[in-house]
C-alpha cells in the first residue's frame, strides 16, 4: 500500500490547517447548518442517463427533470460531477515504464494554462454551469458531491490514477485538490449552489489501515475548499461512520474539517436495521437515530443525506409511501436538517455499469422512467407543503431530559439504536455522548450496556457519581462490566459472579403491570440487596434490577446487557413483545411528568419543541400500521389550540393514522 511519508504528512498537515483555521465557514442562516431548518431533497441523476449524464448532456431532458421535481415540492438536489468525466486524465509512460507525462484522450500534453492544467473538462465545467442555472431558474438548491469516484457499486477513477489508493497516495491526493481548487472556484459565483460535499461516501474508495490516513486525506479536500470558497458549508457525504475509537473514519475527526456531518440510514445497508418491516418502529427510527448519534457525537449538524428503500424486493409502494411519510416527520422532529431521498428517477432499462450488475439500483426513484411519480413521491410533495405552510420558519431543538453516555469496549451502534428506541416508546428523548467527552449536564444519565473491565475511565466515573450526588438520576446496565465503584455507591453486595448456563429471567411489575422475559447474559450476579430496593428478580428470587438512593440522587442497576440484546432479536420493538421499554419509563417517570402533553402508547412518539415560555409544539408521530386512538395526559395550565397538521377534534381523544404524524400547538392557558 502506498502511503504518505512522515513529512508529506506534516507539510501537508501544516498547510491544510492552517487554510482551515484561517478561512473559517462564514455564512449564516444556511440551510443545512441553521438550527430546526429542514430541507426536502432528492439526491440526482438525470432520467435518461443515471451516470452517463455528464458524457452524453441533454439540458433540455435536464430542464424538464427540473421541472417536475420542483414542481412536487423538491427544495434541494444533491448532484455528482463524476470524476473521470470532470478530470479525464491519462497517464502517458516511455521506457521501463517510466511517468512521461500527463494527457487528456487526445495523449497530448495537458496545457500549461487554464483549467486543463489541473486536467480538468473545460467542457464539462461548462455543462456542471448550464445545470447550476437551470437548478437556480426552478428555486433548485444544489449539494454538490465533488469527489465522486464511488457511485451505486462502482468505482469511477480517472484513468491515471485507476488501480492507485485513492485515499492514500499522494499523486492521487493531488489530482483531488487540484480538482476542486478548479471546480470550486469554477462554481462558486453560481447562486444554487447550497454547499460542498466531500463526494459520496469516499469512505469506500479505499479501505484505510488507521485513522490517521482519514485525517490526512480530509485535511486535503478542506483546505482545498475553504481556500477556494469559505461562503458555503463542507458537507461530509459520508455513510456508516464510527464513534468507536479504534475506526479508520472517525466522526470527531470529520467533525474537526466539516460544517455538517451525513447519514445515509438505508435499511439493507447498516448494521441490525433489516430485520423488521420497512414501515415499523425500529425501522424508521433508523434515520433519526444514526443521525443524532453522529450529530450529538460529532458536536456538528447532521444531515440527512440519502435515505429510501432498496427497491421493490424490500417493500410494496404502500409500504414505501408508508415509510417514507413517518421518516420525513420523525427526522424533522428530530432537527436532522433535511432528508434526500435515493433517488429521484428509476435507472431500470440502463444497460451499463453500475446498473448491469448492482440488481438493487435499478428501481429506487420517486419517478418511473415514463415521468410517472410514484406514490411515495406525493408523500414527500405533501410533507414539503406542511413545512411551506408552518406559521414558524424553523423548528425548535426538542426537549431531553436525558444523556445517553457510550462506553468502551461496546458496540456503541448497536447499544445507540436501541436505547435510542426504548427511550421513544418510554416516552422521552436524550442527547447521545462518548465516556471521555464533558459531561453534559442532564437530571438523568444512561449508561447502557457497559462491557468488559475497562468500560469507562475513574474519572469519568466519579464525575457521574458526583451529579448523582447532586441529584441526579443514574441508570447502567451490565455487559460482563467492571466498574471502579458499584456496591459501595449502590449498597448492594455481590456474593459471586459465575458464568450463566442458559438465559436470564425478568420478572418485575411496573405501572400496574407485570413485565417478564428471558434476555442473554454471560454472567449472572448473585446480589444480596442489602440497603437497595429490588424492582425485578429471576426466577430464583435473585434481583436483577435494582434501585438505591446515593446523595441526594438514584441509581437504577439492569445486570444485563438488555439493550444490545435487543438490537439483534427480530421483532423485538413490535406489537405483542414484551413492555421492555417500562424499564426505561420507570426511571424516567418524573421527568416525563414534566411535558406538557404525554400519553402511554409505546408507538407514538412524542417530541417537544419551545416556541415561547407560553407555548409548545407538539410532534406526535404514529411509528405503527394501524390506525391509534389515545388519551393525551395534558399538564395543568395548558391546552391543545390547534392542529398544524393532522385532524384534531378534542383534548379527550386524539386520533393518529397509521405511519402518520399529528403536530399540535399546545399553549399555556391564560
Amino acid at each position: 500500500m502506498r502511503t504518505l511519508k512522515n513529512g508529506a504528512v506534516s507539510c501537508c498537515l501544516l498547510l491544510c490547517l492552517s487554510l482551515f483555521s484561517n478561512k473559517p465557514y462564514a455564512q449564516e442562516n444556511n440551510l443545512l447548518t441553521q438550527q430546526g431548518s429542514f430541507a426536502v431533497g432528492v439526491n440526482y441523476w438525470a432520467s435518461y442517463a443515471g451516470v452517463h449524464m455528464w458524457r452524453d448532456f441533454r439540458p433540455d431532458i435536464i430542464e424538464k427533470d427540473f421541472a417536475q421535481l420542483s414542481e412536487n415540492g423538491v427544495k434541494a438536489l444533491r448532484l455528482f460531477p463524476l470524476w473521470p468525466d470532470f478530470q479525464p486524465i491519462h497517464q502517458v509512460y516511455t521506457a521501463e515504464g517510466r511517468k512521461k507525462y500527463m494527457s487528456f484522450k487526445d495523449e497530448l500534453p495537458l496545457p500549461a494554462t487554464g483549467v486543463g492544467a489541473n486536467g480538468m473538462s473545460e467542457e464539462q465545467l461548462q455543462h456542471f454551469e448550464v445545470v447550476a442555472d437551470l437548478a437556480n431558474k426552478y428555486h433548485l438548491k444544489l449539494v454538490v458531491g465533488l469527489i465522486t469516484g464511488w457511485m451505486s457499486g462502482q468505482l469511477f477513477v480517472p484513468p491515471a490514477l485507476e488501480g492507485r489508493d485513492i485515499i492514500t497516495d499522494p499523486e492521487a491526493l493531488t489530482w483531488q485538490q487540484k480538482f476542486i481548487s478548479t471546480f470550486v472556484n469554477r462554481l462558486k459565483s453560481k447562486p444554487a449552489i447550497l454547499a460542498w460535499d466531500f463526494g459520496n461516501e469516499c469512505n469506500v474508495m479505499q479501505k484505510l489501515d488507521n485513522h490517521y490516513q482519514a485525517y490526512v486525506w480530509q485535511a486535503v479536500l478542506a483546505g482545498a475548499i475553504r481556500t477556494a470558497d469559505n461562503t458555503r458549508p463542507i458537507v461530509s457525504g459520508m455513510h456508516s461512520q464510527n464513534v468507536e475509537d479504534n475506526e479508520a473514519w472517525q466522526m470527531v475527526d470529520q467533525a474537526i474539517f466539516t460544517d455538517v456531518l451525513t447519514t445515509h440510514p438505508y435499511s439493507l445497508w447498516t448494521k441490525y436495521t433489516s430485520q423488521d418491516g420497512i414501515n415499523t418502529m425500529r425501522t424508521i427510527l433508523h434515520g433519526a437515530a444514526e443521525t443524532k448519534l453522529y450529530s450529538d457525537v460529532g458536536g456538528k449538524p447532521c444531515l440527512t443525506e440519502e435515505t429510501g428503500v432498496m427497491g421493490p424486493m424490500t417493500g410494496g409502494e404502500k409500504e414505501k409511501a408508508a415509510f417514507a411519510r413517518t421518516a420525513f416527520f420523525s427526522n424533522w422532529a428530530h432537527d436532522c436538517r433535511g432528508t434526500f431521498w435515493w433517488c429521484a428517477y428509476d435507472q431500470a432499462s440502463f444497460n451499463f455499469p453500475p446498473y448491469n450488475f448492482a440488481a438493487v439500483e435499478a428501481e429506487l426513484g420517486l419517478i418511473k422512467e415514463d415521468r410517472t411519480p410514484k406514490p411515495v413521491f406525493n408523500e414527500i410533495k405533501n410533507f414539503s407543503s406542511f413545512i411551506d405552510k408552518l406559521p414558524f420558519k424553523t423548528l425548535p431543538p426538542r426537549k431531553t431530559e436525558a444523556v445517553c453516555v457510550l462506553t468502551d469496549g461496546q458496540d456503541n451502534w448497536s447499544v445507540a439504536y436501541s436505547s435510542f428506541v426504548l427511550a421513544k416508546q418510554a416516552g422521552f428523548d436524550f442527547q447521545f455522548q462518548k465516556a471521555g467527552q464533558p459531561l453534559k449536564d442532564a437530571p438523568l444519565y444512561l449508561l447502557p450496556s457497559m462491557k468488559f473491565i475497562e468500560p469507562i475511565m475513574k474519572g469519568a466515573w466519579l464525575e457521574l457519581l458526583e451529579k448523582v450526588k447532586a441529584g441526579a438520576t443514574l441508570y447502567l446496565s451490565l455487559d460482563n462490566a467492571y466498574l471502579h465503584s458499584l456496591t459501595g455507591p449502590m449498597g448492594i453486595e455481590i456474593s459471586t459472579n459465575i458464568k450463566r448456563r442458559g438465559d436470564v429471567s425478568f420478572l418485575g411489575k411496573f405501572f400496574g403491570d407485570s413485565l417478564r422475559f428471558t434476555n442473554a447474559s454471560e454472567r449472572k450476579l448473585f446480589i444480596d440487596p442489602k440497603q437497595a430496593t429490588v424492582l425485578a428478580k429471576e426466577d430464583d428470587g435473585n434481583p436483577v434490577f435494582l434501585k438505591a438512593s446515593y446523595g441526594k440522587g438514584e441509581i437504577y442497576l439492569l445486570t444485563f446487557p438488555l439493550e444490545n440484546n435487543l438490537t439483534t432479536l427480530t421483532g423485538a420493538f413490535d406489537k405483542g413483545q414484551p413492555a421492555y421499554s417500562n424499564i426505561y419509563k420507570q426511571i424516567a417517570a418524573p421527568f416525563i411528568k414534566e411535558r406538557v402533553l404525554t400519553q402511554n402508547n409505546p408507538y407514538i412518539g412524542v417530541t417537544e419543541h419551545p416556541l415561547s415560555d407560553n407555548e409548545k409544539v407538539v410532534v406526535l408521530i404514529n411509528y405503527g400500521t394501524e390506525d391509534l386512538t389515545i388519551a393525551p395526559i395534558i399538564k395543568n395550565g395548558w391546552k391543545i389550540a390547534k392542529s398544524l397538521y393532522g385532524n384534531y377534534t378534542s383534548e379527550k381523544q386524539l386520533v393518529l393514522k397509521a405511519n402518520d404524524a399529528l403536530v399540535l400547538s399546545v399553549q399555556a392557558k391564560k
